[in-house]
């Protein structure tokens, strides 16, 4: 029976809103939002029906549901269909409808606002542009990954060195202490094309610190569909981490297959354009993967950003989460927030990590860098 009710609420996604009259969705046990599937479907496709027969401007009045924008429709498709069946829907929203501004006008995206929002939009799409777009997009990108470096650097370093300041040394600014290698590769976005030179925005010098003084902070970012505003904020906030003396910052991102992108902590520009969202969640192999990480256990970190819904054995993930504690490691698990800050995330797991020592909740990122420095001031 319930199998039948689904095939009828498919046909009725298929016909459309025009046969709402003749024909309404029923429960049929699946969890889906038919509504929601639908409004999402008309957006795009009652584009093709012509001005003259009324229908598109019918569908924004009366007794419709909200009225989409392309970036609120680019949200719901995300939630509500399968990769393969959002990539459909991009595609023809591109490809045979009037969607491509943001695509594949420079002049339009450049006088987008650039805020979050934006940012996330040009992230879920970036697989679709090129050349001047992509170009531009990346710009974008920078500057909204700056802003939000400058917002969140000096709370993060005042609550983090604040701490930690007899840890560190800081380090003598004299040619002998020159790091050439550091300062060549950090500098390189700098690069003056038109006159062949390299302009040095910062010089870096070698830290006194010695490396079994460092503490090592592994964040492992689950990049599944819902974590694009964590992914966000993980990005920026690795970056930070790898400014500051006293840390050996890891990046590692993953969903069914784990990325170490630790080579790109100094640019989240980099970082935030690697990010392949979707896909699956194996947060047991990420863990085991930051497992390996680990060569001092008693001055590691790992921060596992997440909202803890394992695609893989939970007692897999338990076992690995058990591992990493006995080891002497600590393991913070950051639980994934919405655009409001709202905590989102699986409760039964989220217990049982915590139940086997560690720490399970939400953080701003001020609140990571205060709560960071009590663990390593002992």
């Amino acid at each position: 029976m319930g199998e039948n009710i689904a095939q009828l609420n498919k046909w009725r996604l298929i016909l459309g809103k025009n046969a709402e009259n003749q024909m309404g969705f029923s429960q049929d046990g699946t969890g889906l939002n038919y509504m929601d599937m639908e409004d999402v479907l008309d957006f795009l496709y009652s584009r093709e029906q012509s001005e003259e027969q009324g229908i598109r401007q019918d569908r924004r009045g009366g007794k419709e549901a909200s009225q989409l924008t392309v970036t609120t429709w680019l949200q719901k498709i995300r939630t509500l269909f399968p990769k393969q069946t959002r990539e459909v829907l991009e595609r023809h929203a591109l490809d045979r409808y009037q969607m491509t501004e943001l695509l594949t006008d420079k002049e339009v995206l450049e006088r987008l606002e650039p805020n979050q929002a934006l940012l996330k939009t040009i992230l879920e799409l970036k697989h679709l542009m090129k050349g001047d777009v992509l170009e531009a997009a990346r710009r974008i990108v920078r500057q909204i990954a700056d802003e939000l470096t400058k917002k969140l650097e000096q709370d993060m370093r005042r609550s983090l060195l604040g701490r930690l300041d007899k840890l560190s040394s800081s380090p003598v600014k004299c040619a002998r202490n020159l790091d050439i290698k550091k300062t060549i590769a950090r500098n390189l976005k700098n690069y003056d094309r038109e006159n062949r030179r390299l302009l040095l925005k910062q010089v870096y010098f070698h830290s006194r610190i010695k490396r079994y003084h460092k503490w090592r902070i592994v964040i492992c970012v689950d990049e599944s569909g819902s974590m694009l505003d964590s992914v966000i904020h993980s990005a920026v906030m690795a970056g930070i981490f790898a400014r500051l003396p006293m840390l050996d910052t890891r990046l590692v991102i993953f969903d069914t297959q784990v990325v170490d992108l630790s080579s790109h902590l100094e640019d989240p520009v980099a970082t935030l354009m690697s990010i392949q969202l979707g896909g699956g969640t194996y947060i047991a192999g990420a863990l085991e993967y930051c497992e390996r990480l680990i060569d001092n256990p008693h001055r590691t970190m790992v921060v596992l950003v997440s909202d803890l819904c394992e695609g893989g054995s939970v007692a897999g993930l338990l076992g690995v989460t058990r591992g990493i504690i006995e080891s002497g490691a600590k393991l913070i698990c950051l639980t994934a927030l919405d655009m409001e800050a709202n905590p989102i995330y699986d409760r039964r797991i989220a217990q049982q990590m915590a139940d086997l020592g560690s720490f399970v909740g939400a953080m701003t990122p001020e609140a990571l860098g205060d709560f960071m420095g009590k663990i390593m001031n002992g």
